[in-house]
């Protein structure tokens, strides 16, 4: 769809807004330096944030008396975007801190905003749960997608077949071609159900001690899954569309949680899929964990893969090394990068 062209003065308003906007934030930004100045804050502290809000964050407390305690705190004007799951410095007022330094991530999620630009959306997380389930139908691209974005960012995923009280004759050996490749290629695979508690002691016994973001398609149970790990929270469920099959987005803003034996969990906004225009073809190869041992193998540099001699995917495809379904998803993924 071409995009609509604006007239002078609808440019001319959108510009006065946004200048409107960046004069307001370089205003907060003065008000909080101004205040370090004055030494109207407490002394530096680190701490995590638990949740953002436009130009404030939520931050917990981390030492001393007051720890598990969670604090608003203004972002001081030379730091970069901040997302949940971040450490930070920080400086405690009354009632709103400020934040003066980040500290180096070990890991981010991303994916794109509305105008395409790729942005952070959690820091420092350490498993990726992707949740399918019987419906909405799950595809093995999606899966797929998932996946590649997963090892791109450096997370390990888990894949979690959920609402498994749904599988039925009519579903089971669809679902089981589906998801049983993934552990003999590496990949951690439970089966949960938020109705019939199944799977939950499997999943928490993954995810202890660590910090975790669930994804996958809205209406997979993804809310429902972390209102069982979590008792007490009650995260809105959006259940299924009745006319589309396809499920609501319940999540509004990414909120960090602490889960009662150990470890957080960061529930971020409904993500449909992974954006992965920002990657290239090698990108996305080496997001295939199976394939990735025979990148840079073939005889030619520029191999596309189809029927080059002295290929080393398609020679490991015949030897069985790759399975044919793995390669139709890398194809179909690499080929997607052209339509974007």
């Amino acid at each position: 769809m071409a995009k609509r062209k604006l007239n002078r003065r609808q440019k001319w308003r959108i510009e006065k807004v946004q200048d409107e906007r960046n004069k307001r934030a370089d205003r907060r930004a003065e008000v909080a330096e101004e205040k370090i100045d004055e030494g109207q804050l407490g002394p530096e502290q680190t701490g995590l944030i638990t949740a953002h809000f436009g130009t404030q964050v939520e931050i917990e407390i981390l030492v001393g008396e007051q720890q598990g305690e969670r604090r608003r705190a203004h972002l001081r004007a030379n730091l970069p975007a901040l997302v949940t799951g971040d450490r930070v410095t920080w400086r405690p007022g009354n009632p709103t801190g400020v934040v003066v330094a980040c500290h180096d991530r070990r890991s981010e999620l991303c994916r794109p905003n509305n105008r395409g630009e790729l942005r952070p959306v959690a820091a420092n997380v350490d498993y990726i749960v992707i949740v399918v389930a019987p419906y909405p139908t799950p595809y093995a691209n999606l899966i797929d997608r998932y996946l590649v974005a997963a090892e791109h960012s450096g997370i390990t995923p888990i894949l979690a077949l959920n609402k498994i009280d749904l599988i039925d004759d009519n579903n089971r050996q669809q679902l089981d071609e589906l998801v049983t490749l993934y552990p003999t290629i590496g990949y951690q695979l439970v089966y949960t159900s938020a109705k019939s508690e199944d799977g939950l002691d499997e999943l928490k016994a993954k995810l202890a001690g660590s910090t975790c973001v669930f994804v996958g398609q809205s209406g997979v149970g993804k809310s429902s899954l972390i209102n069982a790990l979590l008792p007490g929270m009650n995260i809105p469920v959006g259940g299924l569309s009745e006319t589309t099959q396809k499920g609501k987005h319940t999540t509004t803003t990414a909120k960090l949680f602490h889960f009662p034996s150990g470890g957080d969990l960061i529930d971020s906004p409904g993500i449909r899929e992974f954006g992965l225009w920002h990657m290239s073809e090698d990108d996305i190869a080496e997001g295939f964990s199976d394939i990735r041992p025979f990148i840079g193998r073939c005889r030619f540099r520029d191999c596309k893969h189809q029927s080059e001699p002295n290929c080393a995917l398609l020679t490991a495809l015949e030897s069985g090394e790759i399975t044919q379904r793995r390669m139709d998803s890398f194809r179909h993924l690499v080929s997607s990068l052209d339509m974007l």
